[in-house]
């Protein structure tokens, strides 16, 4: 297994520190599976949801990470495995200000399968933010349907750009190049506290991540 799989890069005030030898040996895996790949072009952990169908959180944790307030980038990729149910979407984002023990963790991801959906309703589902405990997108479609979801162009399996934006309470997702954020979240809902960064995925779904930057 070669070792130079993503790259790392962390920040403190002017001090910058780059990690250019990231392996799986440097991810705590919780209910997946990772591996180092060669895909689209880009040295990569190809990240693979292991739960089985169990109601839990499928996710590989950076080890050395630790950010409150900063910007996360990513490239990253997500698609369904081989015979997922087809209600299952590509689902793939990042954690961040997380804790394990007990798991608590804010969360922006994508749905990679609804960006050019037929259905309007399906597209306007293409990204997500949820805050575990307690603030499952069940929860929050039902009480503030619309509020922390919305919609971007993605297509499945291909190299989508992630940028997170976090200062206090207040986080914005960016995708793409783009200049303004695809979602804004005004309220996350866990304290304000310092935490890991984490690669996640959601049921049946195969993902790629490459180019990790924290700052």
């Amino acid at each position: 297994m070669t070792k130079a799989q993503f790259t790392l890069v962390a920040a403190a005030a002017t001090l910058a520190t780059q990690l250019a030898a990231q392996s799986v040996d440097q991810l705590d895996l919780y209910h997946v599976k990772a591996e180092a790949v060669e895909y689209r072009g880009r040295k990569a952990v190809k990240i693979t949801d292991a739960s089985d169908g169990a109601n839990v959180e499928s996710l590989a944790v950076v080890k050395g990470t630790s950010m409150e307030d900063g910007t996360i980038e990513v490239m990253l990729s997500g698609d369904t495995a081989p015979g997922a149910a087809a209600t299952l979407r590509g689902f793939v984002g990042i954690a961040f200000r997380m804790s394990t023990e007990p798991m608590h963790f804010e969360c922006f991801y994508i749905r990679p399968k609804n960006g050019r959906s037929d259905d309007q309703l399906q597209r306007n589902h293409s990204t997500q933010y949820v805050s575990l405990p307690g603030y499952s997108w069940p929860k929050l479609r039902e009480e503030t349907p619309g509020k922390y979801e919305s919609y971007v162009d993605l297509v499945p399996g291909e190299w989508t750009k992630l940028k997170i934006v976090v200062s206090g309470l207040k986080a914005k997702l960016y995708v793409g190049n783009a200049a303004e954020p695809v979602l804004v979240v005004n309220d996350m809902k866990q304290p304000a506290l310092k935490g890991a960064v984490a690669l996640w995925v959601g049921p049946g779904t195969i993902a790629h991540f490459a180019d990790l930057k924290v700052r």
